[in-house]
């Protein structure tokens, strides 16, 4: 599989990244397995994840995504196959969160341990922390790098005014900078990655590793009725913010593209996404080996000029008086 750069970091990913959310949420540990398993062998390279996956689950702590992967790493001895992208930052408890220095070197070792490696490949900012200067957050990533814990940073959740800020002060003091940026970007939600970050990224050569790359499953095509949102525990959430006359317009637009290309409609909105502008690599979650499978093959389809009009053109349908 073809790999593309990270920023200009030197560091190269197979352009699908393996959505690690869902480990011992969705998906226990063997399944899991069986998803890492399939991915690799299917050419893939790059596994995201975060040290608060997944505390939103009742009786869970944080970090159950990176102990489940450290024991595939173990395992499977991949270490040396797979790139490795995990965060920092979010609120894992009121005494584990935010972007302070003396916090991000003691979170480092818990993901270091639970990870079973000496080394990150990607260590991002999960989210930004207005309360600590870009520059703290800075330096303890230089010192993570030095000693060798790091090999690339990320940003997560920034603006494209921190982002800046971020750039302008690893400049002037000799920091490592930010190559990659993970933030909200699909076929649904565009407006403000494409007016405010895109135009950055390209400016300053950072990679777009966007995350929910189908809508949290949405421009599957699984959820298209409130019947449907019962098929996942995601579903009252895509509902809430998916199931509507856009995103109905979307999938309408999504099929038609589909039966042109003889494809699925995820695979149809993860080519849209590698194709566009500043995208190196969006990021997906799978819960089956099937579901693998179909992922990785939208890393061949190409669309053409007129899939794109189709995709890009679908508007929503103009709500009636008074709704």
């Amino acid at each position: 599989m073809q790999t593309r750069e990270l920023g200009r970091s030197g560091l190269a990913i197979s352009p699908l990244m393996l959505g690690g959310n869902v480990f011992g949420w969705t998906i226990d540990e063997a399944t899991s397995f069986a998803v890492l398993d399939a991915f690799v062998a299917g050419g893939g390279n790059a596994i995201d994840t975060a040290d608060g996956y997944s505390v939103w689950v009742p009786g869970h702590v944080g970090g159950e995504s990176e102990t489940i992967i450290g024991k595939w790493l173990q395992r499977r001895s991949r270490r040396d196959d797979v790139v490795i992208a995990t965060k920092v930052g979010w609120e894992v408890n009121a005494e584990h969160k935010g972007l302070k220095k003396d916090y991000i070197l003691r979170a480092v070792e818990g993901s270091l341990k639970r990870l079973q490696t000496d080394y990150i490949d990607l260590y991002q900012s999960h989210k930004d922390d207005p309360t600590t200067p870009v520059e703290e957050t800075l330096e303890a990533y230089a010192q993570l790098v030095k000693e060798g814990k790091v090999r690339v940073i990320g940003a997560s959740n920034f603006t494209a005014a921190r982002l800046s800020e971020s750039l302008a002060a690893s400049k002037q003091h000799g920091f490592p900078r930010y190559e990659t940026l993970q933030n909200l970007y699909n076929l649904y939600d565009r407006e403000d990655f494409e007016q405010n970050l895109a135009p950055l990224l390209l400016e300053e050569t950072i990679s777009a590793i966007p995350y929910y790359g189908l809508a949290a499953g949405f421009l599957t095509g699984k959820y298209r009725d409130q019947n449907d949102l019962q098929k996942s525990p995601r579903g009252a959430g895509i509902g809430q913010k998916y199931l509507n006359d856009k995103g109905l317009n979307l999938l309408t637009a999504i099929d038609a593209v589909a039966n042109r290309q003889q494809a699925t409609p995820a695979q149809v909105a993860l080519a849209w996404l590698m194709q566009a502008p500043a995208v190196t690599a969006p990021i997906a979650s799978a819960t089956s080996v099937g579901q693998v499978t179909e992922l990785l093959e939208a890393t061949e389809l190409r669309l053409t000029a007129e899939d794109l009009e189709t995709l890009e053109t679908a508007q929503p349908v103009k709500a009636a008086e008074g709704e």
